[in-house]
């Protein structure tokens, strides 16, 4: 019996897999070290399969030196399309370092060793909130198929343009920003108000002290209206979801 191996397919194969590996550690929701390694090289290795008969198609076998600079490149371009889809889904995390920040929690921070998120209760509590409905709102196939998707506008070893992966990490630092504003704004504002409330509290009548009732306020009414940000996140995340695809579809 004799077994003909392929050996153009086998090298696509594995290159495919090498962008895929450095994608799914980067890139949330499965960067997440809660999840197995064993998992991650499962998915890697199915996908891989998955993808192969159209990163075959346009594969032409070479030298080792060849495939090995080509097992570096997709290395780098699945760290770089991993870490477009980090920046971009930190929007959530973002919001809730400025809610710490201006609620008065982030005198307690701490570190999460599952997330690598370090930050306070609702830095942590909006991470963990976002990659749980990515899982249950389906949004990570919208991430694995624009990564699948990356192989038609970026076929294997066919190099890299970095003008199109900086201006879309631009557009995504940009968006960042925006939409953690966005996220925490409505809460920021009555914070800052309840600040402006105490000042001319303060200015009005020096002898209450006013200030020493603002960190418990401003607490109180983090608390109390932090629901309704809260309540936000599943919609957030979707339109994270779709703006993370289309920015992998809109590399190549």
């Amino acid at each position: 019996m004799e077994i003909v191996l392929d050996q153009s397919r086998i090298e696509a194969i594995m290159l495919a897999g090498v962008r895929i590996v450095a994608f799914l550690v980067i890139a949330p929701p499965f960067s997440y070290r809660g999840i197995p390694a064993r998992v991650k090289a499962m998915l890697a290795v199915g996908l891989a399969l998955a993808v192969s008969p159209t990163v075959e198609a346009g594969y032409r076998t070479g030298g080792t030196g060849q495939y090995f600079g080509a097992l570096v490149l997709e290395l780098v371009v699945g760290a770089a399309l991993g870490f477009l889809v980090l920046v971009v889904f930190s929007a959530i995390q973002s919001a809730g370092s400025l809610i710490d920040l201006f609620g008065g929690f982030s005198l307690a921070q701490g570190f999460d060793p599952q997330s690598m998120v370090n930050g306070a209760q609702f830095t942590r509590l909006f991470q963990l909130t976002a990659l749980t409905l990515l899982f249950t709102s389906d949004g990570y196939q919208l991430i694995i198929g624009g990564l699948v998707r990356t192989f038609d506008a970026l076929p294997l070893g066919g190099g890299l343009d970095l003008a199109e992966p900086a201006e879309a990490l631009t557009g995504a630092v940009t968006g960042l920003f925006l939409a953690a504003v966005q996220i925490a704004g409505p809460l920021i504002v009555v914070l800052f108000l309840a600040d402006v409330g105490l000042g001319l509290l303060t200015r009005v009548a020096p002898a209450l002290n006013a200030f020493a009732l603002g960190f418990p306020l401003k607490i109180f009414i983090t608390l109390s209206l932090g629901g309704v940000v809260f309540i936000a996140l599943p919609r957030v995340v979707s339109i994270l979801a779709d703006n993370a695809a289309q920015l992998l579809m809109g590399v190549g």
